[in-house]
């Protein structure tokens, strides 16, 4: 598992380590500069040009420090300026001093003559820009992607990226490699400063990790100031609980599944299968009786109980002793996926909300329908896990598409806090908002899952996980970074085109296979 930092967060980090430790400010420098000269070096030929864009703050004065050392290294090398030099931050004034004493190319944009660029140091702006690039900036962030270099290497973060939420502010260069410092940032690992960001390199330089706990000592609880945020690696799959060789079925937990309406038993059938591959030991589906023939063929593995969706329209009280007591023996329930959204559904998405008291995850319909009759979030305990994607949260929220998705983590974080629940945000890149607090940003997953059923698979794995044992809230994390990787597992063996849903649960067992 590892931490990601906003641009403040970072700052703050670097200043505990520059005035509370006494770590002299350029010596974090080179050592940046020399990280990001390494990586340039690997990729570099001999007879490459190369152009250091710098702007005259510290991320400038990084880039200054790497044209002298990649001049050192016996690269042609020209360091461009942007900006007023006289009022360049101290470090990037004495990188300059340093630069012209040692008769480097050192020249200002106003007189820089544009020529062949084969590699493009990007080190105009850093994690500090929080505005709208304009201007003469903008201008030579313009100039510099339409010099067309075979590669791109970006000091800390894309300029033009906003390292707190990965947004353009107005312009942005494209990078093929992001050297960053310490701590990756949030701009890029969400979208869109996740693509421009290209592969993320992150370089220890030095800071110490009590610096780190000084700096989030000051952090408030809450809000985009206070942000825990953390993504997970594949070593933090040993979190999932090992297979016990003495057991039975039971001991592996049990998975309600309450989903699929008629016509769409498909759903239900993908969240079942999904918990069964993600390893949970007896899986009940609930339905309507349309499905049975259906699910029996597909998944005769689970066991399955059906109801009359007239009757529960008519008659939705005969129906809860049946769901109280299927609520009583399942360790984790599943609501939503498929149910529709007729007047049964929501006599059905109610009692359960009302009877279990084990953890519950809403998806799909269920969401649609808590949307419809807001005072069902009166049911919402901590128990609760919901997983929309962007427009059931728009629901739910009143906000618009738009709005949410300009920032996930604020938007799942405040309706997560506002009940004190797990609020999944399904997108490009996922956002999940625990209950304790942090918010887990999904490293896995690819545009193949972008395919029908992909949801239910989801939720049927985050199930299988926690009927095993899990915490929900560490079973909603651990499933939304084991469903990316299984979306992976089948991009890398059969490319980004073919998979279906049910593919998507299948490969779930390839990577479970080596774990235990």
């Amino acid at each position: 598992m590892r931490e990601l930092l906003t641009g403040q967060q970072m700052r703050e980090v670097d200043q505990a380590a520059i005035k509370d430790i006494g770590i002299p400010s350029l010596v974090l420098m080179e050592r940046a500069a020399m990280a990001v000269s390494e990586e340039v070096l690997k990729r570099a030929g001999k007879e490459d040009i190369v152009w250091c864009a710098c702007g005259c703050g510290n991320n400038g004065a990084d880039g200054v420090a790497v044209g002298r050392l990649l001049s050192g290294a016996g690269m042609n090398v020209v360091i461009v300026t942007v900006g007023d030099r006289e009022r360049g931050s101290r470090e990037f004034l004495r990188q300059v001093s340093i630069a012209q004493k040692l008769g480097l190319n050192l020249v200002e944009y106003r007189d820089f003559i544009p020529g062949r660029c084969d590699i493009l140091v990007d080190a105009v702006f850093g994690v500090g820009l929080s505005r709208s690039v304009e201007g003469e900036y903008k201008a030579f962030l313009e100039m510099l992607g339409q010099a067309g270099p075979k590669l791109t290497v970006a000091v800390d973060v894309p300029s033009g990226i906003s390292s707190d939420n990965g947004r353009i502010l107005g312009t942005a260069l494209k990078a093929d490699v992001t050297v960053t410092f310490g701590w990756e940032k949030l701009g890029t690992a969400l979208y869109p400063g996740k693509e421009y960001a290209g592969e993320v390199v992150v370089a220890d330089i030095g800071f110490p990790r009590l610096a780190f706990e000084a700096a989030r000592r000051n952090w408030p609880e809450g809000g985009p100031e206070g942000i825990r945020a953390f993504a997970y690696g594949r070593e933090d799959l040993s979190r999932i609980p090992k297979r016990r060789a003495y057991s039975n079925k039971g001991t592996f937990g049990k998975a309600l599944i309450v989903a699929g309406s008629k016509n769409m038993g498909g759903a239900a059938y993908l969240s079942a299968l999904a918990a069964y591959r993600t390893g949970a030991g007896l899986v009940k589906i609930l339905t309507v009786e349309e499905n049975r023939s259906f699910l029996q063929a597909r998944l005769p593995e689970a066991i399955l109980e059906t109801y009359d969706c007239l009757r529960l329209s008519q008659e939705p009280e005969a129906y809860r002793e049946i769901l109280e007591k299927d609520c009583e023996w399942a360790d984790v329930v599943v609501l939503g996926p498929g149910l529709g959204q007729e007047d049964w559904g929501e006599y059905l998405v109610e009692m359960v909300l009302s009877s279990a008291c084990t953890p519950v995850i809403v998806d799909a319909d269920g969401l649609n329908i808590i949307a419809a009759n807001p005072h069902m979030t009166g049911y919402f305990t901590e128990n609760i896990m919901i997983t929309p994607h962007l427009g059931e949260m728009a629901r739910l929220t009143g906000e618009t598409i738009q709005e949410i998705r300009e920032d996930l983590i604020l938007t799942a974080q405040e309706y997560a806090s506002r009940f004190g629940i797990t609020c999944v945000l399904k997108d490009a890149v996922t956002v999940a908002a625990l209950r304790d607090g942090r918010t887990l940003i999904n490293a896995s997953g690819n545009s193949a899952m972008a395919k029908a059923g992909s949801g239910d698979v989801l939720t049927g794995i985050m199930a299988g996980l926690i009927a095993q044992g899990m915490d929900e809230t560490e079973g909603a994390a651990m499933g939304v970074y084991l469903h990316g990787l299984a979306g992976d597992c089948w991009c890398r063996e059969k490319g980004a085109y073919s998979l279906l849903a049910g593919e998507l649960a299948d490969a779930v067992g390839l990577v479970l296979k080596n774990i235990g």
